[in-house]
């Protein structure tokens, strides 16, 4: 017989619920209590790579609204690297109109990492990688992008939203397409399965 436990989103991304609630997922949502920018230039400081910087992002998250024990806490964090450079979220226009420029023409690779408490342990965590390549864009495209898209568009670390207007300058992506929504959704599936835990 399958678990039944209170399944918590440590998140207040909109993507993030938008991927739980379509998957059926039985949840609720915790927005967490950190400070990103401060542990992302601690994290750039002590030369954290991209993999453990979402990592020990995600732990934080879920570590800020544990409640009770037998609710299982789910933390994500999403980053992309390019040339080997960490990017975080823009936070306006302008940086949002500099980063598609950056990533006009060029492949990058978004990185998701997931973690999962219960009873106040890390039970499980998981890293994925996808790649994803922006076709080339002119000025006109970029700020033609922007305009469609809205002021959203800085919740989207790539600056793209994929679910959205997405794939009109995407040129190809390998790997996830949920990753790079921001939750490698399928490695989360199995291992609900894997610990026999009802949905």
């Amino acid at each position: 017989m399958k678990k039944k436990h209170q399944i918590v989103l440590a998140s207040s991304s909109t993507s993030r619920k938008k991927i739980f609630k379509n998957a059926g997922l039985n949840f609720v949502i915790r927005k967490p209590k950190i400070n990103e920018e401060k542990y992302q230039r601690i994290f750039k400081k002590k030369k954290f790579n991209i993999k453990k910087t979402t990592n020990k992002l995600a732990e934080l998250k879920c570590a800020s609204v544990i409640n009770k024990k037998s609710e299982i806490i789910v933390g994500c964090d999403t980053l992309i690297q390019i040339n080997k450079k960490i990017i975080h979220k823009a936070k306006n226009i302008k940086q949002v109109k500099k980063r598609l420029n950056e990533l006009s023409g060029k492949k990058h690779q978004l990185y998701s990492s997931v973690v999962v408490y219960f009873n106040n342990k890390l039970i499980w965590k998981k890293t994925e990688k996808t790649n994803v390549k922006i076709r080339k864009l002119s000025k006109k495209e970029i700020n033609d992008y922007i305009k469609k898209c809205g002021k959203t568009i800085i919740n989207s670390v790539g600056c793209y939203e994929i679910e959205k207007n997405g794939p009109s300058i995407i040129e190809y992506i390998k790997g996830d397409f949920f990753n790079v929504m921001g939750f490698p959704l399928f490695s989360f599936l199995v291992f609900l399965k894997k610990f026999n835990i009802k949905k």
